[in-house]
């Protein structure tokens, strides 16, 4: 059975979930992960999701406010054997619905261009290209998108 909990970055699931995150991205990312990791703290995050099947838990998603009209989504991971099942579609779902529940606009988001996943989970949840923003603006490796909600 499928479980979806919003919670916060308290979570004891979701900190294991992010340091398995973290694991993989600095893999992916190799030198320039250090630049990334000082934008993805988790402390005192309030919304955050995690997925569990049949109790174990699997993948997770959070976001936090970024202005008046937009909430970021961060630290989004499935766990490499639950991959390709749904399970980030449902975190994402999960985490506009929030959002457009306290009332914003829109969602935005920084993934990376070496996470193929993460750009095909956007673009087929009708996000969009955007001009980089804020402390990625100058980045050449990544690569933001917006949806309204």
């Amino acid at each position: 059975m499928t479980n979806i909990e919003r919670t916060t970055s308290e979570n004891k699931h979701f900190q294991i979930l992010v340091a398995e995150l973290d694991r993989d991205l600095a893999k992916r990312n190799g030198d320039a992960n250090d630049f990334f990791m000082q934008y993805n703290s988790i402390d005192l995050l309030k919304n955050v999701v995690v997925v569990f099947i049949d109790g174990t838990p699997v993948g997770c998603g959070a976001m936090k406010v970024y202005d008046d009209s937009a909430m970021e989504i961060k630290r989004m991971f499935v766990s490499a054997e639950q991959r390709s099942k749904g399970i980030a579609s449902a975190i994402l779902c999960e985490l506009e619905a929030w959002a457009k529940e306290l009332g914003y606009k829109k969602c935005i988001l920084e993934t990376g261009n070496k996470m193929p996943e993460a750009i095909a989970l956007y673009r087929k949840a009708d996000y969009t290209v955007i001009p980089n923003y804020g402390q990625y603006a100058s980045i050449e490796s990544s690569i933001c998108f917006e949806k309204s909600l």
